[in-house]
């Protein structure tokens, strides 16, 4: 079975006098452009079967703003989250799942998508190791189970920037 994961940074998030990072909001722009991410997804990707987010506030606020509605699991390992944490919360998903999207940070979220694809040369990757903006969107797809998922195991398919 082809499975879909799709990385999304959060959206722009504003920067509040005396807020801890974990807890910054999106900023308007944030919230416009985390929008536009949803619907792209909804119309490029169709349906999102479950979704792991970062506990941080701007990226329960970006899931809010995309529209998308699936189970949800939120996660305090994406926030600040390597690629390796990010494989390992992603391969706990239920093989129902056919779609699943992640929202999180930089540098985690890029770092996955390029550690994640067979295809490391394609224009695709290159860009992603090169900007992945707030809003930004990797899509992956891997045959096999979640738990199977590895470095150089998937294919990007699609790289967006939501504006």
């Amino acid at each position: 079975m082809t499975r879909t994961l799709v990385l999304m940074r959060h959206g722009k998030s504003g920067y509040p006098e005396g807020t801890p990072d974990h807890d910054r909001p999106l900023a308007e722009r944030g919230q416009r452009e985390a929008a536009l991410a949803g619907q792209w997804i909804s119309a490029t990707i169709s349906t999102v079967d479950a979704v792991i987010c970062s506990t941080a506030t701007r990226t329960r606020e970006t899931l809010v703003a995309t529209g998308i509605d699936a189970d949800v699991r939120f996660e305090h390992r994406i926030y600040g989250g390597s690629p390796e944490e990010i494989i390992e919360e992603v391969g706990l998903t239920d093989d129902a799942v056919s779609t699943l999207l992640v929202v999180g940070h930089a540098p985690g979220i890029p770092f996955t998508a390029v550690d994640l694809a067979a295809n490391a040369d394609s224009e695709s990757v290159v860009e992603i190791g090169r900007r992945f903006p707030t809003s930004a969107i990797a899509v992956v797809t891997f045959d096999g189970p979640w738990a199977s998922l590895r470095p150089g195991t998937a294919s990007l398919t699609q790289f967006h920037v939501a504006r």
